[in-house]
């Protein structure tokens, strides 16, 4: 993953596609083992890609903002309001989600694209704790053509339209294709947390819920 700066040595080349290597490893194995709460009593929502057979007009990708840090993700359809917090990676590689008594905070990957600018922004959730949902208990209940918003620091929100949400199994996971850039020198987001059953024998989720947004304008 790149720092949010363009690099042109062969070195910094080099050292982004290390980035790249350890933190879509890391992602992989967060997939495969992101908490070790049980599920709210409840679960949550599972399922195939959400939108399958729908048919949606999406609107054309704007062209990609200057970097600035997220304050604030608002999903309108699931009633969301979250600040966000900058987050590294953990001992393990991945990006470290907020604390587990801070279920309604989003993380954001801060050695990666800023929500708006150029790449793919990573967003990480908990989906719930150990006695009630958390910000991303919904996630796989998000259609294509819908809103996600970014408050930014420079006073700009970013819109971003859904176009894609996949419950991914942890078994034969591919990181790169979960979260890697969909189309070069768009302004992407990743919205993530955990999906499936919970396997209580290893103490984690069965699958990955990954929603996937473009930037598609700017506006309150």
């Amino acid at each position: 993953m790149s720092d949010g700066q363009e690099r042109t040595t062969g070195t910094g080349h080099l050292a982004t596609a290390a980035a790249w290597a350890v933190l879509l490893l890391g992602l992989w194995l967060w997939g495969r083992s992101v908490t070790d709460v049980p599920p709210s009593p409840s679960g949550p929502a599972t399922g195939d890609v959400a939108g399958l057979g729908r048919q949606v007009r999406l609107p054309p990708a704007a062209a990609p903002l200057a970097p600035a840090l997220p304050q604030r993700v608002d999903i309108p359809e699931l009633g969301v309001q979250a600040p966000v917090v900058a987050r590294g990676l953990d001992s393990r590689g991945a990006v470290d989600p907020p604390p587990f008594d801070q279920p309604g905070v989003v993380g954001w990957y801060r050695s990666g694209t800023t929500p708006g600018a150029a790449g793919a922004a990573l967003m990480v959730g908990h989906v719930d704790t150990a006695t009630r949902p958390a910000v991303f208990y919904k996630l796989s209940s998000l259609q294509p053509g819908e809103t996600v918003r970014v408050v930014r620091a420079d006073g700009k929100v970013a819109h971003f339209t859904i176009d894609d949400i996949r419950v991914l199994a942890r078994d034969d996971f591919d990181a790169q294709q979960a979260y890697g850039p969909r189309k070069p020198g768009r302004a992407e987001l990743r919205l993530i947390t955990c999906g499936g059953a919970f396997d209580r024998t290893t103490h984690s989720y069965t699958a990955n819920v990954v929603v996937s947004a473009y930037l598609s304008g700017t506006g309150p």
